[in-house]
């Protein structure tokens, strides 16, 4: 009754056995089936079913043998067993030592707050994109945001792969992103000749000297609060920018790109300011701004909103924007007064102009009439030259 070389065969009165290799394994399966002709044909074509499974990477090994030995086996060996929970996780905690505050921070959020609610008593191995699909069709964020979610969790695919808990990742070459209405406005708004001057007068001391500094250097917040004495360069007139200090960090880190660790040239207003503060935190030899109420290092935009910023813009009248806003308006002065796009992108930590073209391009001023003449003038012949060439 047993059909051998075919790889199936009768075990028993009550019983057929089917055998095939699995990820170089050779199994041995029973199925409760009385070993007659007709059942064994049907033996076959289960196990025919089974070596296309395996031959396409769909071969669930516990889900068709639940109660097998090998399934327990071959679960230890993939993610058929971890839940996507435990293995996010312990992921999580190795991605630290490896990351910036900031940066862990940020995949923390996503973890906890989206994947692990999502996909979290799932198995690694029975993630699809069809699950993340569902989960961010229904999603509000923007794509921006979608985009953070899934490389965060094809990350960690990647590595489930390298830990041999799954063969593929599912979402590797693949993004989804909603259809999104244009966008009605960008969020550079920058701040008046005539805005700054009523903001400075409503502040006194450090706080003064930090927002006119601010307003005339163009860093980030985080490189701001993060600038020690030994980063100013008097001689040369420019302050050295290597590090940065957010809000999730305990100490300042380096600058995210390498273009960020920059030199910028300290114009006067940024200068003057620097005097005035020399009073108050030069003798120490450490940061250069302090929290006045402190008498420490800013801690982050946050504390600086909330000391002196929303207070100084709400007494002076003028219409609120974040602190950071002081780095869109030195650009948009820069580029207004005609100063070269590559010089301003340099200035501000950008590897080349076409983000400043792109992001600031409307405070650039248009050609006037004069312009191209600088260009004649310097490259092209004189008319004599030309004449004399025409008539060789």
């Amino acid at each position: 009754m047993g059909r051998d070389g075919r790889g199936v065969k009768a075990a028993s009165q009550s019983s057929i056995e089917i055998t095939f290799t699995y990820k170089g394994a050779r199994c041995r399966e029973r199925i409760a089936l009385q070993p007659t002709p007709a059942n064994l044909k049907r033996a076959e074509h289960h196990r025919s079913a089974i070596m296309h499974a395996i031959a396409t990477d769909s071969f669930d090994y516990t889900a068709t043998f639940p109660n097998s030995n090998n399934a327990a086996k071959f679960a230890d060996q993939r993610g058929d067993v971890e839940l996507i929970e435990s293995y996010l996780e312990a992921w999580l905690k190795r991605q630290k030592p490896h990351l910036k505050a900031s940066g862990w921070d940020g995949y923390r959020k996503i973890v906890d707050g989206k994947l692990i609610p999502w996909f979290g008593k799932l198995k690694v191995s029975e993630l699809k994109k069809k699950h993340m699909r569902e989960k961010l069709q229904e999603s509000t964020a923007s794509n921006k945001t979608l985009a953070n979610i899934q490389s965060v969790m094809r990350k960690a695919l990647d590595d489930a792969i390298n830990d041999e808990l799954i063969d593929i990742n599912p979402l590797a070459n693949w993004c989804f992103s909603k259809i999104e209405p244009p966008k009605e406005e960008d969020e550079i708004d920058p701040f008046s000749k005539d805005e700054q001057a009523i903001i400075l007068e409503q502040l006194t001391g450090q706080a003064r000297n930090l927002i006119q500094f601010a307003f005339w250097t163009g860093m980030r917040t985080s490189e701001l609060v993060a600038l020690d004495w030994g980063d100013i360069d008097f001689v040369r007139s420019v302050v050295r920018v290597t590090r940065a200090l957010t809000q999730k960090s305990k100490e300042a880190e380096s600058t995210k790109t390498a273009a960020g660790r920059r030199d910028i040239k300290l114009l006067q207003p940024a200068v003057d300011a620097l005097k005035l503060q020399k009073q108050h935190t030069w003798l120490r030899g450490a940061e250069v701004f302090q929290n006045p109420q402190t008498g420490q290092r800013w801690t982050g935009d946050q504390s600086i909103r909330k000391t002196l910023w929303t207070w100084a813009l709400k007494r002076g009248g003028v219409r609120y924007r974040k602190p950071y806003q002081t780095r869109h308006t030195y650009a948009s002065m820069m580029l207004s007064a005609g100063e070269h796009p590559m010089w301003v992108a340099k200035q501000m930590g950008h590897k080349d102009w076409t983000m400043i073209a792109r992001v600031y391009g409307r405070w650039m001023p248009d050609a006037d009439a004069t312009a191209g003449n600088k260009a004649v003038g310097v490259f092209a012949r004189s008319p004599s030259e030309l004449l004399s060439n025409a008539t060789v």
